[in-house]
């Protein structure tokens, strides 16, 4: 197929958008500080849009589809449920924390309290490995985005791939964060756009809104149900954990919303803001997804479903809408994470690789190098995916099983309750987590669970146990959990 002129009118006037929001936000950004942290006065309701628009991407669209399409309502109970629970139920602690930690200490990467908290050997190892990591989930959500348009459009994979990069590269090199929570607004408002279109029109295609409940009785059998194998209650559970550790800040440019609120109160809400969306919003955007067996039966390729599903319900002229909303919901959660790693990379690798970066007179450049060398190598992922274990690999895989490790120490390392687990106890973790998946990588274990919680669990465990034999806390690690008890 190939797109008519209204389709493509809408398309570049996306991109033209996103570009222009780039360009404006690169007279913003005055200093490192407003370059990554908005110079700590984001606004409660554009960080909870944000934080929402930055937690899911165009893979949604692909991998989570394909979910959809095969086991049903399972989808929302193991991602959007579970993530709108975490956020809302820790609304009042890791927000709080986390703008202490800008207040006190003056950071504007997540990691950088980690020097305090445990040592420098122990920050640049979360740094390192979370790096890599990001590398290969940021190429999942180009590549997510490639699959779609190639379905819908005919346009080859490389191009869509490129296309969307390139975009994010200018707006986020030049605008920095400002940039990023712009067009994340901009984004987020094509993207509600988009699937309200797509929910009314499949809607109206079933029957009308009785079509809402009545769709299950024509779906197989188990598709309405919470947990449909592999996606067990043992599964969500698991997944639960995971959504607590990334959704807190172990995913950095979600951990970034937080530190860039201007106080406790605003961080807070913004994170309410956050998960409202998560609990309401999903089941509107993943109903045409539940519905696609009824209208399109026997996909041989469900991550392709979505994209079916836009061209056999979508008049001529509305498609250039809908894909525009399939590359907000991508752009906006790569360009946060890479305005996040280029903050890491800028303020916690180079200082430590070389000394003239730890007073760096011109960190704003070095900062918009930083994010267009890191954007330029999770494109080169991107159009490699398939060696990868493709979409659904990479996010779930991958992502889901080594991100509990590294995040770890991050998000428990805020909590006085485990002031004792020391630099030892991070170290462990990490290592023994990561031993765990490369052990289990390619072993077929008994469940799902299994496979994509064993690192993280692995991972808890050496944490707890090794600080559970730490007898003393440090002076400077006492301060610092003194300070982030403070209140304004």
């Amino acid at each position: 197929m190939t797109l008519n002129t209204l389709d493509v009118v809408a398309i570049i006037l996306f991109f033209l958008s996103m570009i222009i929001i780039g360009v404006i936000s690169y007279f913003k950004s005055k200093n490192a500080e407003d370059y990554f942290v908005a110079g700590g006065k984001l606004p409660w309701w554009l960080a909870g849009i944000s934080h929402h628009v930055s937690g899911h991407s165009g893979a949604v669209f692909v991998a989570y589809a394909a979910v959809a399409y095969t086991h049903g309502f399972t989808m929302y109970m193991w991602w959007a449920f579970p993530v709108a629970v975490v956020i809302i139920g820790t609304a009042k602690i890791f927000p709080v924390y986390w703008v202490r930690l800008r207040r006190e200490f003056q950071i504007q990467s997540p990691l950088e309290y980690l020097s305090v908290r445990y040592n420098v050997l122990t920050q640049q190892i979360v740094a390192w490995s979370g790096v890599l990591l990001k590398v290969f989930d940021v190429g999942a959500k180009w590549a997510a985005i490639g699959i779609l348009l190639h379905v819908v459009a005919g346009i080859s994979m490389t191009t869509g791939i490129l296309v969307s990069g390139v975009v994010t590269i200018i707006y986020v090199t030049f605008g920095g964060l400002w940039g990023v929570i712009v067009t994340d607004f901009i984004q987020f408002l094509v993207q509600i756009l988009g699937g309200v279109v797509m929910f009314v029109l499949v809607v109206n295609r079933l029957g009308g809104m009785n079509s809402i409940t009545e769709i299950w009785k024509q779906l197989p059998p188990g598709h309405s149900n919470l947990f449909n194998d592999p996606y067990s209650a043992a599964f969500v559970g698991v997944m639960f954990f995971v959504y607590f550790l990334s959704y807190n800040g172990g995913i950095w440019s979600l951990a970034t919303r937080y530190i860039s609120s201007p106080n406790e109160k605003e961080a807070s809400k913004a994170a309410r803001l956050s998960g409202i969306l998560y609990l309401i919003w999903p089941l509107i955007l993943f109903f045409p997804m539940w519905a696609a067996p009824v209208i399109l039966p026997g996909l041989k390729n469900p991550t392709e479903s979505y994209g079916w599903l836009m061209l056999k319900i979508l008049p001529q002229g509305m498609i250039g809408l809908v894909i525009a909303s399939l590359f907000a919901a991508t752009m906006g959660m790569t360009s946060s994470d890479v305005n996040t790693i280029a903050a890491v990379i800028t303020r916690d690798i180079l200082p430590v690789v070389s000394s003239k970066f730890r007073n760096d007179k011109n960190g704003l450049r070095t900062a918009r190098i930083t994010t267009f060398i890191f954007t330029l190598a999770t494109i080169v992922i991107a159009l490699n995916y398939e060696q990868f274990g493709g979409v659904l690999g990479l996010i779930v895989k991958w992502f889901a099983a080594l991100l509990g490790p590294t995040a770890m120490p991050l998000i428990f390392g805020l909590l006085p309750v485990f002031a004792r687990c020391g630099p030892r106890a991070a170290i462990s973790s990490i290592i023994a987590g990561l031993i765990t998946f490369i052990i289990t990588k390619d072993m077929k274990l008994d469940s799902l669970a299994l496979e994509v919680g064993l690192p993280t669990m692995v991972s808890a465990i050496v944490f707890i146990g090794v600080g559970l034999l730490t007898k003393t806390v440090p002076e400077k690690v006492k301060a610092q959990m003194a300070a982030l008890k403070k209140t304004m």
